[in-house]
């Protein structure tokens, strides 16, 4: 990472993906971006915070996608969301109003341009009525994807799990079984039994870094609990 102050462009960019920003009084929003913002890029795999870790700040993502997960101490992971641009991480969010540690560890999925503000310009900003409510209801939305993946994990079973992890990528997914472990929060074998019994099935073709969906109304009908 190299970080430096947010060049025109990146403001400009940032103006376009967080319209909540562009509506903050001009001398307020001009003033935290010079004295309180960074601009970061950085590759595919970059680790960007930790759990257990005091938050640097506030991240915005301009280009890329961040993938936000809870580890355990066995080493697997739980995915809880992922972070493109125009949207907010709410472990950030919640680690700065709460002035706690970092609950989740964030990772880039591929080459990722931010802004981040420290915790002194996030607090002023979030001192406006207008950006405060923004990232409230931010918050509330994650809060409410974070309630839904709490109740699969707690009453699905794994192969509904995996079946609705499938859906919705189009005919081709280009994923390893160690990727769909990561996000289901299991380990890779588990994924790749239960990825050969819906070949077996005729769901799917298995192939190198990649799966072909055949017959995405059978999965369909899997993942909504029929058996």
């Amino acid at each position: 990472m190299n970080p430096g102050a947010p060049n025109a462009a990146q403001i400009e960019e940032l103006l376009a993906r967080y319209p909540a920003v562009a509506a903050l009084p001009a001398a307020l929003r001009e003033s935290v971006l010079a004295e309180h913002a960074v601009a970061l890029q950085v590759p595919g795999g970059t680790l960007l915070f930790s759990e257990g870790q005091p938050c640097r700040g506030f991240p915005m993502v301009l280009k890329g996608e961040v993938r936000v997960a809870r580890g355990a101490p066995n080493g697997r992971s739980l995915e809880l969301y992922r972070v493109q641009h125009g949207e907010l991480c709410v472990a950030s969010t919640s680690c700065l109003f709460g002035h706690a540690l970092l609950a989740a560890h964030g990772v880039s999925t591929e080459p990722c341009e931010l802004i981040l503000l420290d915790p002194q310009g996030f607090a002023q900003w979030t001192a406006d009525e207008g950006f405060r409510r923004y990232v409230f209801g931010i918050f509330a939305d994650r809060m409410a994807e974070l309630m839904a993946l709490a109740e699969a994990v707690a009453f699905q079973r794994l192969d509904q799990r995996l079946a609705g992890a499938l859906l919705g990528h189009g005919a081709v997914l280009l994923t390893t079984h160690q990727q769909l472990a990561d996000e289901l929060g299991t380990v890779r074998e588990i994924v790749t039994r239960l990825l050969k019994r819906f070949e077996r099935e005729g769901w799917l073709i298995l192939g190198r870094e990649r799966i072909e969906i055949r017959d995405a109304a059978a999965l369909r009908f899997l993942a909504g609990g029929q058996a």
